[in-house]
């Protein structure tokens, strides 16, 4: 049953927002990017609510925003400030909570970000190594380099972010 566009971003925005900020490791860039996304696919809608997974379109459309985010130019179109509040009221960010978390998701932030969309795919969105060979356009034995590559860089990187942060 095809929903509206406005029911879509009702339902989703808040996963999305969640994935993107897992992502970049930043709220105010994960807004941005799921921003731009969710400006295309209301543009592209009639078509994206055809498809067989209208929400895995999405998904990985801000998934390339994300890898492609540095590469372009700033944006000049927006939308209005709290447009994405109204949707979807801010929640606490319950990262904060949890110490470990948030040295994990500091270390992720200094991956580079094949390596760090890899990660954030197979263990915060749960895909398979096919599944984020597809989303990233490569194999599927570079997908499984990226997150090895990945973990090793975590585990040198995680105990030097704990002694910083002990040495505060």
């Amino acid at each position: 049953m095809p929903t509206s566009f406005e029911q879509y971003v009702h339902d989703n925005a808040r996963d999305l927002l969640r994935y993107a900020t897992a992502l970049s490791c930043d709220p105010h860039t994960a807004q941005d990017i799921v921003q731009s996304v969710l400006m295309r696919a209301a543009q592209r809608w009639p078509g994206i609510e055809q498809l067989a997974a209208p929400g895995a379109y999405v998904h990985r459309m801000v998934t390339n925003e994300f890898l492609s985010w540095r590469r372009r130019a700033v944006r000049t179109v927006s939308l209005p400030h709290g447009v994405l509040e109204a949707v979807t009221p801010p929640y606490p960010d319950e990262t904060d909570v949890v110490d470990q978390r948030q040295l994990v998701f500091q270390g992720i932030a200094l991956l580079p970000r094949k390596q760090r969309a890899a990660i954030v795919l197979r263990y915060y969105a749960n895909r398979t190594f096919a599944e984020i060979a597809g989303e990233l356009g490569c194999s599927e034995a570079t997908a499984r380099s990226h997150i090895s590559r990945g973990l090793a860089a975590l585990r040198d990187r995680i105990p030097a972010l704990e002694r910083a942060k002990e040495a505060l």
